[in-house]
């Protein structure tokens, strides 16, 4: 991971935050547990970084959906 991608995914972890009226620090647990970091947000940084906020946000929700994780 290099320098821009770590601050998108904090960028995107604390737009999560917000939206999901959860810590950071849970958010975090809930997406590294899930693999999203490692499996969804980093393999398509380049792809995602050009996405508006709500538009990520939602497909992480997707994301978790899709693997039967509640948010």
């Amino acid at each position: 991971m290099n320098k821009d991608s770590f601050e998108f995914i904090v960028y995107i972890l604390h737009a999560c935050s917000n939206k999901w009226a959860r810590l950071p620090s849970a958010v975090y647990k809930k997406l590294s547990e899930s693999n999203c970091i490692n499996q969804f947000l980093i393999p398509h940084y380049d792809i995602l970084h050009t996405q508006g906020t709500q538009f990520v946000v939602s497909d992480i929700e997707d994301y978790l959906t899709a693997r039967g994780i509640k948010i």
